[in-house]
């Protein structure tokens, strides 16, 4: 048993006292009322809130995307391959890959071409993978390296679309599982910095071996839910798994996950009206057709799996809702990027939750203003979600956006990061209700110890502070997983340096 002394809840209430005993808070009492311990730790004052989820993130290529070619900057397709010339490495050996990440074409002067990449290296592969993951753009030589049939390499000019995007990056790790594993490493307790306690890790791989082996190996710092993609749904359902299932230490089966359309930036998102100036009129991409995914959904239901479906355009969203409504069962759509009018109220009357990435609506503004004309007030509507009733979870989708969910709060709240006006400023939600969507737990008795300890108040704090959050210290179940040396918390690093270090 343990008491956290001193701390002060959100809102300028008076200081209190948390007794924490096996993970989880067992009272909470006026500061000072009871005699000090000495284990207790002391917070100075400092605001306590529950921690935060993230409720979407790839974490294995978050962990790999910090060590790849940046391209965020690029304006068009020829900026984008100049910096990768000045990146390579030309000592590097010919057969190894160069990988670029982060590019965002919808609004570039000129389009991607294998001639432009094979200027750079002709004999040498190439991978650049956008910002939205949705397409890769590649070389001649990364065609040859990866087997892209020579008819599909003509038409789409060195740029795959959607399942054969994925199964390109699917084959892009070139580390092996010991350096896979400390790079994740590393990424988690980067996250844990920011006061995240959990993660729903929807990487698009058999995610089981991986988390299994990460546990023995000691990770701990973060509670993972992992999801499970139709190509793995049979084995998933062979091992005896469901969403719930303890895999082992801080980590769990999560949802079956199904990607039904595209992107914006790809121009793959599925919608009720056509892209401007899209060939013959197109309305994006239905990877998964409603014929197919009802039977999907409903064996994963009836195995025992939680459902996620990717949905980006108002289109696909309202299939979705569709099938949702069909099968009797709630689930989640992640994205709900662009939702039609007469479909916010379907989320609630449904039981759907919206999955929703809040720093995609400042990435994606322009691209939405140039493909959606007409139909942004519809873009990333939490407002209009939350006002329906529905039940709204916020997440990064990283590396798509960092992982941090103060910025996916600043976003939500402020709509805008810069000196530009806010992008649909109606559609808003308060302080209050973003930290609501990003946690799941409260600061109340039998409630898990997994608490963030911060500086400042975040319900009186300014956009800027917001999304650059201070986090003195993070609990998950009482124990800590960060804190900041400046503060005297001598007994948690104690505590925290006793387990182990291989990853």
């Amino acid at each position: 048993m343990r008491a956290m002394r001193n701390a002060r809840p959100l809102g300028g209430h008076d200081p209190i006292d948390l007794i924490v005993d096996d993970g989880l808070i067992t009272a909470i009492l006026p500061a000072g009322i009871e005699a000090v311990g000495p284990d207790d730790l002391d917070l100075g004052g400092r605001f306590i809130m529950p921690g935060l989820w993230d409720e979407h993130v790839h974490l294995t290529q978050w962990a790999q995307h910090r060590r790849r070619i940046d391209l965020s900057a690029a304006e068009s397709a020829a900026e984008a391959a100049a910096i990768v010339r000045s990146s390579i490495h030309q000592g590097d050996a010919r057969d190894e890959v160069v990988v670029g990440v982060g590019f965002r074409d919808g609004l570039w002067p000129d389009a991607p071409s294998v001639a432009l990449l094979d200027a750079i290296a002709l004999d040498r592969p190439i991978v650049l993978i956008s910002g939205d993951v949705h397409c890769v753009w590649l070389n001649s030589a990364a065609l040859v390296r990866f087997g892209v049939d020579a008819s599909v390499a003509d038409e789409c000019d060195g740029v795959l679309r959607e399942d054969a995007a994925f199964a390109i990056t699917a084959r892009l790790d070139s580390a092996g599982d010991d350096e896979l594993d400390r790079w994740v490493g590393e990424a988690a307790r980067e996250a844990a910095a920011r006061g995240v306690v959990g993660v729903v890790d929807l990487e698009m791989r058999w995610n089981h071996d991986d988390w299994q082996r990460r546990v023995e190996a000691g990770f701990d710092d973060l509670r993972v839910e992992f999801g499970v993609y139709p190509q793995h749904l049979d084995r998933a359902i062979e091992q005896g798994l469901r969403t719930g299932t303890a895999v082992a230490g801080t980590v769990a089966v999560g949802p079956l996950k199904v990607i039904t359309d595209g992107s914006l930036n790809t121009r793959t998102a599925y919608c009720c009206d056509p892209y401007p100036d899209a060939p013959a009129g197109s309305y994006g991409r239905l990877n998964v057709p409603p014929c197919e995914l009802h039977p999907l959904l409903a064996r994963a239901s009836d195995a025992g799996f939680d459902l996620a479906v990717h949905a980006i355009g108002d289109a696909a969203n309202r299939l979705a809702l569709d099938v949702f409504a069909k099968l009797g069962r709630g689930g989640r759509i992640e994205h709900a990027q662009l939702v039609h009018e007469s479909d916010f109220a379907r989320f609630a009357a449904l039981g759907v939750t919206a999955s929703v990435q809040p720093e995609h609506a400042l990435d994606d503004r322009d691209v939405a203003e140039r493909y959606w004309p007409g139909r942004t007030q519809r873009a990333f509507a939490l407002r209009s979600l939350l006002d329906a009733g529905a039940h709204v979870v916020l997440g990064s989708d990283a590396p798509v956006a960092p992982l941090d969910p103060w910025v996916a709060i600043a976003a939500a709240t402020a709509r805008t990061r810069d000196e530009r006006p806010a992008f649909h400023p109606e559609q808003a939600i308060t302080v209050v209700e973003a930290l609501a969507a990003s946690t799941r737990t409260l600061v109340s008795m039998g409630e898990a110890a997994d608490l963030v300890v911060l500086d400042v108040d975040p319900l009186t704090a300014d956009a800027a502070t917001l999304r650059t959050m201070p986090v003195a210290a993070t609990l998950l179940g009482g124990r800590v997983t960060h804190a900041d040396r400046a503060l005297d918390y001598s007994a948690m690093w104690e505590n925290k340096n006793q387990r182990s270090s291989s990853i």
